[in-house]
């Protein structure tokens, strides 16, 4: 004897559901497990912690020194790029944060897979790190490539605003504002 037949309506919304449920389960797992200390999480105006700690290593990687070990070479860190995108993208119309968001999520979950890492982003080395975003850089797909010339732009923007790397760049700074005694 054979149980009641289930309609195909049910079948697809309860394998719908099950995939819905297991996609919630897996966002869940890749975005969880990021070090983010409680004063920097509670003060974050516009980004995820997951999206700052992006941020925090795509960052070290864009402006890597060119002489690792140098002092007077800022890092990332020491400039606090991260915070200050956080503070940018606040001023942002909301499409464009929108936008920047799904390409930080992409950064983080999707581009390492072609490359055959099948860890997130911040979770690989340095050197894997620098394949990924190579790949976007050169890819030859023209929006993720803009994609990419936005993020270094804003990791740029974040980097050369402090007074520190100017020397770097044989910069004195600008003119307006200046002290008596320069920067």
């Amino acid at each position: 004897m054979r149980g009641p037949a289930i309609s195909r309506r049910k079948l697809l919304a309860g394998v719908g559901g099950a995939l819905l449920g297991a996609s919630a389960v897996v966002a869940l797992l890749r975005t969880s497990g990021y070090d983010v200390p409680d004063e920097i999480a509670g003060a974050l105006t516009s980004l995820e912690p997951w999206e700052y700690v992006l941020l925090q290593h795509a960052a070290r990687r864009i402006c890597a020194p060119d002489r690792p070990g140098d002092r007077s070479i800022p890092t990332a860190d020491d400039t606090n790029v991260a915070g200050f995108a956080d503070s940018y993208i606040r001023t942002m119309s909301a499409d464009l944060r929108s936008d920047l968001k799904k390409l930080i999520a992409l950064v983080e979950h999707l581009a390492p897979l072609p490359l055959g890492y099948r860890a997130r982003f911040t979770k690989l080395d340095a050197v894997a790190q620098d394949r990924v975003l190579a790949s976007l850089e050169s890819n030859d797909v023209a929006l993720l490539r803009g994609g990419f010339a936005g993020l270094k732009s804003l990791i740029f923007m974040g980097y050369y605003r402090d007074p520190r790397t100017w020397r770097m760049l044989g910069y004195d700074g600008p003119r307006v504002g200046r002290p008596v005694l320069g920067w």
